[in-house]
């Protein structure tokens, strides 16, 4: 059994670790050759302002006095430059945000491992490519460019990462931090003439990391009057830092500036998802090279925003995140990126046809110059009669568009060069998502392959264990054939000689060669199989068949929880009905316990009144959440009493991570768990299934008694669902942990509230796993009252689980809006991790329910 867990998690970490290397690999290529716009650029110097988790329509609304939170900002809109809305993309987190912003690109989801902090590849970026850049604000944001940047000529400031503090009195201090330090520097400029000369160049970029409208975002959520009045903070800063910059240059109209936001904020404080309140960001620019306010008559957009905001007469253009790092790169003349994919927003440029044609023809050369690279390294490793071109952009089309192209600007058709050079960008990045994806049907074929033999595998077990096969059990089962050994082995030496002759990387043998030996020990069953499908053979077909489809209906209903949470009420309520339909009403108990916890109101009233979290409580709360897991070893191991001690432990630390009415879950799911040990076992009692003991007089042992085991019965397939289902319930029962994302920080405020991603991460993670702790012991406890195998029920729920996974798997999506895709990846991801958590949960509610702390000097008798 140890050595099939071992194998289970080894498979189960292979399929949950295939979505990346299948869908959300890095897209990032490299050699290819830099390129600018051969004319001079309209701007000396850029300024980028970031404001962090500020949403566009917290900043572009008028308050309720009809007023505008940045004054600046709204003066700039009607009167200075132009602006719109920044779409961006998920994850929403400060680091893609960034990377999209600065380097034009997005980065894969799987480089949320990396914590957003290091440079999982390397990458070209705007900074990079400057000639100097000066930078202000978090060292999580400015210090992963200054890591990426070659030479000598990006200087960063940063302040102490123990500043992003949320529950600190005034946050704002990491806005004015910077305006000061913008402010210092300037002024420092004017007696170093290093410096002052440094600041005299051409392509210099200054900057200005914003965070503390992200942290009060936080810790107040931003509709609160902390978040808003952040926001005025930040305009009446902007406007300073362009008077400074504006005075030290003689206001010699050679600086561009762009004001936007990485990524957005839900309602409830939390951001990484795809709503759009965490997507649609502000994008504002004005100075050199950047177009005046366009009035207009009407816009055409499908939202109520512009006549909620009022500007419906001031032209709006919308961008993507992306397409601000060429932009930048155009209006101050350097090289664009080398792994942008962003389209230049030539609207927004206020300079010649000219110039405008050029930069976008630019734009497609560098753009194409990845979709070659990108071509030739799938060429290089791909066999010649198995390889197949993106057949929409050949060679030849690729040198006809750019001679026709570089033809229509010399005769000055820059309209039709522009137009000709957006549809080669389309084609080229078509073609660099086509080689991209180019190994994800052969991978996906392969994962497939593995999923079916290892749920064909686990559903052996069942059987082998727990049906009277005439031959399958009864006589010892013959070795598998010679000629079954041999072709394994020739199909897996094929796959691997096959995968070194493309060059394939190591993961790629490891979901290519795993289905080999799985489906090997699946064929070697075939006399279980045989004799299986006999024995079925002489079941009713309507008895058969009906199991099944309740089976498969059951897994359906699943699925669909994840879409639609409804169907988890109609499944509880089904639940509450079983009890009337099998009579088992009449043996029903109540149950209610009472439990207040004074610390985590403590904390949150001190966090309102803006006086830090108390040192007493911290201590507290880590004392609770350390001696919960201690505290059930010390009771009695009689079932109730050692299951009413886990709940007491447990539930405390849950309502210190609690921040409302979720606090009461653990409570009522376990009366329903309770419930369910009870029902479970006069259901065994009706069927004439004799008990050994009440369920009273139960008690967790460590010793396992194979003898007390009996047979599998098909109703034993309803109890795994049942634990599934909890499971599933567990985790999207209070509506508030759907998803890492959707949890709210101050969670963890009893514990810390200086910004920790991994050790904030730890605590949510914990609250995540708390529900499914005390559905795992009643797990246990449903397993000993029912005298089953705990093998053979936890590999009906692996099959279960598995089927469910691969449903989410054909599920996934990198199509579509991009909270479809991040909702696809979320459901996979959750049903993989339960399946892989479930075996450590399974072994923690073991040690939960059955240990018990041994002290010296006490009788072992007292310990029983």
């Amino acid at each position: 059994m140890l050595l099939f867990f071992i194998l289970g998690l080894f498979v189960h970490f292979v399929f949950f670790g295939s979505i990346f290397d299948i869908y959300f690999t890095s897209p990032l290529v490299h050699g290819m050759t830099p390129q600018f716009t051969p004319l001079p650029p309209p701007a000396k110097r850029l300024v980028l302002f970031v404001a962090d988790g500020l949403r566009a329509d917290t900043l572009y609304e008028l308050d309720e006095n009809g007023n505008s939170r940045a004054p600046f900002i709204r003066n700039i809109i009607m009167h200075e430059g132009s602006w719109g809305l920044s779409h961006t993309r998920v994850p929403t987190e400060s680091r893609p945000g960034h990377v999209a912003l600065i380097a034009g690109f997005y980065e894969d989801v799987s480089a949320v491992a990396k914590g957003w902090k290091e440079n999982p590849v390397e990458f070209d970026s705007l900074i990079n490519e400057s000639k100097y850049t000066w930078s202000w604000g978090s060292p999580d944001i400015l210090t992963m460019f200054a890591k990426g940047a070659y030479g000598d000529h990006v200087f960063t400031y940063t302040y102490d990462a123990d500043s992003e503090d949320f529950g600190a009195h005034d946050v704002t201090k990491l806005d004015t931090w910077v305006f000061d330090k913008v402010k210092e520097f300037f002024h420092a400029a004017r007696n170093n003439q290093s410096l002052f000369s440094k600041l005299n160049e051409e392509k210099i970029v200054f900057f200005l990391h914003l965070l503390g409208i992200d942290t009060n975002g936080h810790a107040h959520r931003p509709s609160s009057r902390e978040y808003k009045d952040n926001i005025k903070l930040v305009d009446a800063g902007i406007k300073e830092m362009v008077s400074i910059l504006e005075h030290f240059y003689g206001n010699d109209g050679k600086t561009a500036f762009i004001f936007t936001s990485d990524h957005g904020m839900t309602d409830w404080g939390s951001h990484g998802a795809g709503h759009p309140s965490e997507t649609l960001t502000p994008f504002v620019t004005w100075g050199a090279g950047i177009k005046y306010p366009q009035k207009v008559s009407a816009q055409k957009f499908d939202d109520a925003f512009l006549k909620e905001w009022r500007l419906e007469s001031w032209k709006r253009q919308d961008i993507h995140q992306a397409d601000i790092a060429p932009l930048m790169a155009s209006l101050i003349g350097v090289p664009f990126p080398l792994n942008s994919v962003g389209i230049l927003p030539v609207d927004y440029l206020n300079n010649t046809d000219l110039f405008k044609a050029e930069s976008m023809f630019t734009n497609a050369i560098q753009i194409l110059e990845q979709f070659k690279v990108k071509m030739t390294q799938k060429k290089e490793v791909t066999l010649p009669f198995l390889f197949i071109p993106f057949k929409l952009l050949p060679e030849s089309k690729q040198l006809n568009i750019v001679r026709k192209a570089r033809s229509y600007i010399k005769q000055r058709k820059y309209d039709e060069a522009v137009s000709l050079c957006k549809e080669l960008i389309h084609l080229a990045l078509k073609g660099l998502s086509y080689y991209h994806t180019y190994d994800r049907f052969f991978l996906a074929i392969n994962v497939v392959l593995g999923f079916l033999g290892w749920t064909s595998y686990a559903s052996l077990l069942i059987i082998k264990s727990h049906f009277n096969l005439t031959r399958g059990v009864n006589k010892e089962v013959k070795k598998p054939s010679h000629l079954l050994s041999c072709s394994c082995i020739a199909i897996g030496v094929f796959v691997a000689f096959f995968l070194l002759l493309q060059g394939c990387p190591w993961t790629y043998y490891i979901y290519c060669l795993l289905p080999v030996p799985i489906w090997y020990a699946v064929l070697r069953e075939f006399q279980v199989i045989q004799d299986f499908v006999t024995l079925l053979l002489t079941v009713p077909p309507s008895y058969f068949v009906g199991y099944l489809l309740v089976f498969i209906l059951g897994i359906e209903i699943l699925v669909l929880s994840f879409f639609y949470r409804h169907m988890l009420t109609a499944g509880l309520l089904a639940f509450a009905g079983w009890p009337f339909i099998t009579q088992l009403w009449t043996r029903a108990k109540m149950l209610s316990i009472v439990l207040s916890m004074c610390v985590t109101y403590s904390t949150h009233s001190s966090l309102r009144k803006k006086q830090g979290l108390p040192l007493l409580n911290q201590i507290i709360s880590w004392l609770i959440l350390a001696f919960s897991l201690v505290l059930p070893l010390l009771s009695p191991t009689s079932l109730f009493e050692r299951l009413f001690s886990i709940l007491l432990s447990l539930m405390s630390t849950y309502i210190l991570l609690s921040t409302g009415y979720e606090a009461l879950f653990p409570l009522v799911l376990s009366c329903l768990m309770f419930v369910w040990i009870q029902a479970e076992q006069e259901t065994l009692q009706q069927r004439g299934i004799s008990c050994k003991q009440k369920v009273t007089s139960v008690r967790f042992t460590c010793s396992t008694d194979i003898t007390q085991f009996r047979q599998l019965y098909l109703d034993d397939v309803r109890r795994a669902f049942f634990l599934v289902f909890f499971l599933v319930t567990a985790f999207f029962g209070t509506g508030n942990i759907a998803s890492v994302n959707s949890f709210d920080l101050a969670s963890v405020y009893c514990f810390l509230t200086v910004f920790s991603p991994f050790m904030m991460g730890a605590l949510m993670m914990w609250k995540i796993l708390i529900p499914f702790v005390l559905v795992m012991c009643a797990f246990e406890a449903v397993q000993l009252t029912t005298q089953l195998s705990s093998k053979s029920l936890f590999l009906m729920v692996l099959v279960i689980s598995d089927i469910m996974a691969l449903h989410f798997f054909f599920l996934v999506k990198d199509y579509g809006s991009w909270l479809d895709i991040g909702t696809s990846i979320s459901h996979y991801v959750i049903v993989m991790s339960m399946t892989i958590v479930l075996v450590f949960l399974n072994g923690l509610a073991h040690l939960l329910t059955t240990k018990k702390l041994r002290f010296c000097g006490k009788p072992k008798s007292h310990l029983i």
